[in-house]
């Protein structure tokens, strides 16, 4: 109980202060509403990664297909919007099963990912638009692989247990250092974590309380950060955050089983098909390169 309150209160801290500014900078742009648009990528996107389906694949596709913003900020847009609906899965989550987590893996990952994430945060700020969107196609495709690898049955069984051993706590400090980095890119750590906590015997369950904590951490870090960015589209970012978090509480609390099978394939159509749109972007002359309306 008293590692849950450790890491829950300075995350309550740090969503007041994301919202504090968040308000504070959509009040000064002259437009502090949320796009309609942003509420239904919030609310959809978010409650299926509640289901750990991943939000940020799907996302960075609904961006991308619909030009919603420049693929530049897709990234940041993603980050920023997604920080407090991810705040609300970690509370949820270790509510629910954080007693059953081995501390130092729960710990050892949480500090991980936020270091990596601020090893990442300043090499997506700086790099060239190509770079990016090369990242964020890679991101879709590694997203879709691991959608793949679950519709297949892919993912060993092995004993599964809550207690780490010295082994997995050091290659889950390593993914999550990894996965820190890769998160200012657009690459999501939920399937990651789900396969490889599967892989070195960890029980996938516990996985829940641990990715969502170590990413609500790397997140609010690096959604803080990037709310100052210049361009930066703010009402979809309101948008995203307004319409995840109720979204969060029904997908944790009511959804209690639901077939995911047939929405993975789907997923993975239209991470392909922006994946391919992204790589072709990025390997154009960038003045050729259209603006995102």
């Amino acid at each position: 109980m008293t590692l849950l309150l450790i890491i829950l209160v300075p995350l309550a801290v740090a969503a007041l202060a994301f919202i504090a500014l968040l308000a504070r900078r959509a009040l000064a742009s002259g437009s502090p509403s949320p796009r309609p648009i942003g509420l239904a990528i919030g609310a959809v996107t978010n409650f299926f990664d509640t289901l750990g389906i991943g939000s940020f694949a799907p996302t960075m596709a609904w961006l991308k297909l619909q030009r919603l913003v420049p693929d530049r900020l897709i990234p940041s847009t993603m980050v920023a919007g997604h920080s407090l609906p991810v705040l609300m899965q970690s509370a949820v989550f270790l509510i629910l099963l954080g007693a059953k987590v081995d501390g130092p893996l729960l710990a050892g990952s949480v500090v991980a990912m936020v270091i990596g994430g601020q090893i990442g945060a300043p090499l997506a700020r700086h790099a060239p638009i190509r770079l990016v969107q090369a990242m964020v196609a890679t991101a879709l495709i590694i997203a879709a692989i691991f959608y793949v690898a679950a519709n297949l049955g892919l993912t060993p069984h092995t004993q599964a247990s809550s207690a780490s051993t010295g082994l997995q706590l050091g290659v889950s400090i390593v993914l999550h250092l990894l996965l820190g980095v890769l998160l200012n890119f657009g690459v999501g750590n939920y399937a990651p974590t789900l396969l490889v906590f599967s892989l070195i015997g960890i029980d996938p369950k516990l996985a829940f309380p641990v990715m969502s904590s170590a990413c609500a951490y790397c997140i609010i870090t690096s959604g803080i950060r990037v709310l100052r960015e210049d361009g930066l589209d703010l009402r979809m970012v309101s948008g995203i955050a307004i319409g995840g978090v109720p979204a969060v509480l029904v997908a944790a609390l009511v959804v209690k089983a639901m077939p995911l099978t047939v929405l993975r394939w789907l997923v993975v159509a239209v991470v392909l098909y922006a994946s391919a749109i992204l790589w072709r972007s990025s390997l154009k002359a960038p003045d050729s390169n259209p603006p995102a309306q």
